[in-house]
């Protein structure tokens, strides 16, 4: 049974690239005939605005979009996260490290690979990785290059020594809990794609299939984001209409201006 996933972050309202990335995998699978769910990724807790949850879901309303199942919220997901550091812990794949961010050549020594320094505090819990490549078959790039993980990215962060939880071990769990099979999203994340390969198979789960999308770029050739403060997509009817047929449009379909509703756009596409 295909099972996708729309999972934003509460940070702030869905702006096109949102909007593309939500239309792309509504498509995929509504048209395999499969289930879609919405995964509220509320794991970074300073970064959450306040209503931004309720506005995003009230727009993809609006919009049109149906989904199957309750909203899962990643705040409340805490216990199912610890757990699975500690099945990492038990694995001797889990280590503290007093490393900073800028410490980039410390962490790809492993410097804190077997015990800190006496003068160093913890600050974050780093997942032991080895030189075993990893490499998959994209939907939209096709096969991908082997990618060693101690080479590129070295061990990465789980949690953080606030007590943060690391959206890389957050998404490879919860699309587990959700029974996840194909994962659609901007390809912006590409890149996170093999450390949440790495840690699928440290931690026994299933690996979904992967499709990346294309990422919409502004006039200044910067990747649509909150960061680039990204306008809102419209919330008028008629506007919402015209702007779900320029995602599709974006996605390759051919564009038709003037849809007279959400519903006809959501017609037309389907039958398209």
């Amino acid at each position: 049974m295909y099972r996708g996933r729309f999972a934003p972050s509460p940070t702030g309202p869905l702006h096109f690239g949102s909007l593309v990335s939500a239309v792309g995998s509504y498509l995929d699978a509504r048209t395999n005939g499969g289930e879609w769910l919405v995964r509220i990724e509320d794991v970074d807790t300073p970064r959450n605005v306040t209503g931004a949850a309720s506005h995003i879901l009230h727009t993809l309303d609006l919009y049109g979009f149906e989904w199957n199942g309750p909203v899962l919220y990643q705040s409340s997901r805490f216990e199912a996260y610890e757990s699975a550091l500690e099945t990492l812990r038990q694995q001797g794949l889990l280590f503290a490290c007093g490393c900073s961010r800028k410490d980039v050549v410390a962490v790809h020594a492993g410097t804190c690979r077997h015990g800190l320094a006496q003068e160093m505090e913890a600050r974050s819990w780093r997942l032991l990785v080895d030189d075993v490549p990893v490499e998959f078959v994209d939907q939209s790039e096709g096969h991908l290059h082997q990618e060693v993980l101690t080479e590129t990215v070295g061990d990465f962060v789980l949690k953080r020594v606030d007590g943060l939880y690391a959206y890389q071990l957050a998404v490879v769990v919860d699309d587990a809990f959700q029974g996840v099979t194909n994962v659609v999203r901007g390809s912006d994340l590409l890149a996170s794609t093999c450390r949440q390969i790495y840690l699928q198979r440290a931690l026994g789960l299933p690996t979904p299939k992967y499709k990346h999308l294309p990422v919409v770029f502004d006039e200044h050739g910067e990747k649509l984001s909150k960061q680039t403060r990204a306008q809102p997509i419209p919330m008028e009817k008629q506007d919402a209409a015209n702007t779900l047929m320029k995602a599709f449009a974006f996605l390759g379909y051919r564009h038709v201006e003037n849809m007279p509703t959400v519903d006809d756009a959501w017609r037309w596409i389907l039958n398209a």
